[in-house]
Order: structure tokens, then sequence, then C-alpha cells
């Protein structure tokens, strides 16, 4: 009832903005005419990651350095006769908006790749998704080996997915890398493990527990929280009796924040350590004094020290982004600056995004640059060829380097 005229109304005006528009592309085409401007045809780069919630920080930052990489391919005209744009989706770390983040990117025929995600636990959700229209995902972040090399990636490596690619390297390498790190560099033997139950930090005390382990340390408890507590008194209490040197733990900053300084106010007073999770200030905010002589491991050296960087860092501060570019920008924008690059094959005799996709999915797999965390290539499995990883230590309120070693080199 009612609105009839209201709807009338907008079809007309609707009708009259199509026509203007049919005008502008036609002027736009004409390239006879010695004006030159051919029409320039529209693809998507989609970003899927935590845009709002407790790891935005991280994801925002991921969000920031594609649109970096995407306006610098549109301003030096890096794929004739197309026009790049970026659509990001927040995932809110959730798999299930993960996935209905992916399912509206993967039916927009425009899009032809996505950087993301930020958390294994939302890629296991995204990569189903993406993969049967051949759109690429390239991941600045996800650590968890299953994602490349398939459920039994220990004994039987299998690439899952052949959409999928990531620009850092894995838990299969930094969980070991940080367990040599305190039993041979901190002369640590006794160490307690506790990890958030989800994809990335079970699979990261995994790798972790083996070596440790391997070198002759002991494991004197393994203990689990959920990541919506707040309060680990319980997991802290059946830790502390068998005397650990130094916990080590498996989830992101949001907890083990908390974790940190309530394991020191009961009176358990030794390192936390974590992977690339915890390698964020927020950790030390939420922390707090006590967090000094924590540990974190994080994937690549650390960007601010690399030749490779200084260009991206200054770009990426002259753009005047609210938010930094955070633990993932350097790898956000080499994932972003992979797509581009593939793009420049796919799209170079194409006459749309959808029958673009398999090539670009072929010519990813061969990608060869030096980015900004240093060289971008991949393997058969879509893992990084590098393997590059550091140490950070909590001194001052501030991560520090500790060491960077690169494990490729061995």
């Amino acid at each position: 009832m009612g609105g009839t005229v209201q709807q009338r109304s907008v079809v007309r005006v609707g009708a009259s903005l199509i026509v203007a528009s049919l005008a502008l592309t036609a002027c736009g085409s004409r390239s006879e005419d010695g004006g030159g401007g051919t029409a320039t045809k529209t693809a998507k780069i989609g970003v899927i990651a935590p845009l709002s919630g407790d790891l935005s920080a991280l994801g925002l930052g991921i969000q920031h350095s594609v649109e970096l990489a995407v306006k610098q391919a549109n301003d030096s005209n890096a794929i004739p006769g197309w026009k790049l744009e970026v659509d990001a989706k927040d995932d809110e770390a959730k798999p299930d908006v993960g996935k209905t983040a992916a399912t509206s990117l993967s039916s927009d025929k425009d899009v032809i790749g996505v950087v993301g995600t930020l958390n294994s636990s939302v890629a296991l959700q995204v990569q189903p998704v993406l993969a049967p229209k051949n759109i690429v995902q390239i991941s600045p972040a996800n650590t968890n080996p299953s994602l490349t090399q398939g459920a039994n990636w220990q004994s039987a490596p299998k690439r899952a997915y052949p959409t999928y690619f990531r620009t850092c390297t894995t838990d299969a390498v930094q969980g070991p890398f940080a367990a040599r790190y305190l039993f041979e560099k901190a002369g640590i033997k006794k160490v307690a493990t506790i990890h958030d139950k989800k994809a990335y930090g079970q699979g990261l005390v995994g790798t972790f527990t083996e070596e440790f382990k391997a070198a002759g340390g002991q494991v004197v408890a393994a203990e689990t929280i959920n990541p919506e507590d707040s309060n680990y008194q319980a997991v802290i209490s059946a830790v502390k009796p068998s005397a650990p040197q130094a916990v080590y733990y498996g989830g992101e900053y949001p907890q083990a924040g908390p974790l940190s300084q309530q394991m020191k106010a009961a009176g358990l007073n030794v390192p936390l350590m974590g992977g690339d999770g915890i390698y964020d200030p927020k950790f030390i905010t939420l922390g707090g004094k006590t967090s000094t002589g924590d540990l974190a491991t994080s994937v690549g050296a650390p960007v601010d020290t690399l030749e490779s960087a200084k260009k991206f860092i200054s770009d990426y501060n002259a753009a005047g982004f609210k938010d930094p570019y955070a633990a993932y920008g350097g790898y956000s924008y080499d994932a972003a600056n992979a797509i581009i690059n593939a793009l420049k094959e796919s799209l170079k005799d194409a006459s749309d995004v959808e029958s673009a996709r398999p090539k670009t999915v072929e010519a990813l797999g061969k990608v060869s640059f030096e980015g900004v965390t240093g060289k971008v290539a991949f393997d058969q499995y879509g893992d990084t060829t590098s393997k590059v990883l550091t140490v950070y230590k909590v001194a001052g309120g501030k991560w520090a380097t500790e060491l960077t070693q690169d494990l490729a080199k061995k």
C-alpha cells in the first residue's frame, strides 16, 4: 500500500542515470577520435580480515596495505585497460562470519583475488568457498601448516586447494624455532604449554612441544583455556605446582596479555612466550609492567630494519591511513602485489574477470619478485619459499628484537 508514486519516481531517476552512464561510457570508449581514452574494465581484490573487535589493529593494517598496493598499481597503469578496486570485508575473526564474507565476494563476477585471512580457523571456512570459483587467496598471516599441505602435513603433505597461497612462513617452522630458542639460547629446560583450542594456537603448541622434547626439554604441564575466558586463575593453579621455567602460549594477544599479567600476580613469575599472534603492542598494554621479559616469535625480519621496506613504510605513512601497518602490513602489501603481478599476465587479453580466474591461479604459482619482506615466490604447496623468523622480547614497554634467523639457510 502506498509508495507506488515513490517507486515510479525512483525508477525514472534510475533510468535517466543509466542513460547518462551509457552516454559517458560511449564517450570513454571512442578511441578513434584521437581522444585516446579506452573504456577501462574493473577487477576487484577482496580483503577478508577482522576490521572490528579485539584483533582489528592487525586486520586494518592488512586492509590499508592492500589499498596502498592497489592505488600504486592504478596510478602507474600497471594493467593497461583495467582499473583495480579493493572490496574489504570484516570477518570479526570468526569462521562463520569469514565464510559469509567469502560467499559474498565469490558471487561478485568482478572479484579476481582475495588477500586474507588473519586467522587460520577462519581460512579453513574461506578456502572451500573461493576455490570452486577459481578465486586466488593469499594470506599474509595464516601459519597453520594444514592449510597448504592438508591434515596429514607431517606424514603425507598434499596440497589442499590450488587457489590458496601465503606470504608468511608456517608453524611447522615457527613452533620449532621457538622451542630451539628457549632450550638452546635461553637455557630453559622445563616448560608448561597452554593454548586456546583454536586451529592456530593448537597447531603452534603441537609443533613447539615436539621440537622441545626432541631437543631434550621437558613439558611439565599441558593445559588449555577457552578463548572467551578472561579469568585464568584455574589454569594458572594447574600449571604453577609443576614449576615451569617458562610458559609457551598458543593463541593471540587479547588472551595472552591478561594471562601473562595474572600469572605474574599469582606468583608464577616466568616469561610467557607465544607466536606471531601475540606480537603486537596491545599485548604489552594488556600484560602491564610485569610483561617485561615476555617473548614472541613473528614471521619475517622486523620490517623497519629492512632496506627493502623503506619505500613501503614511507609510502604507507604518506598515504595518511589512521591505523598502522601492524605486524602483517608488509606481508599484505607483498600479497596484493603478488596478485597484481599475476594479473599482468591473466588480464592482458581477458574480456572479463571470471574467464581470467584460472589463468590467474596459474600465473600466481610462478610469481617471483623482490618484495617488502624479501623474495616473494611460492613452492608446490603455495607456501612462501622464504623462512625468516624473529624472536622479540618485551623491554622498556616495547617489543625489542632478540634474534632474526633465516631457516631456509641451514
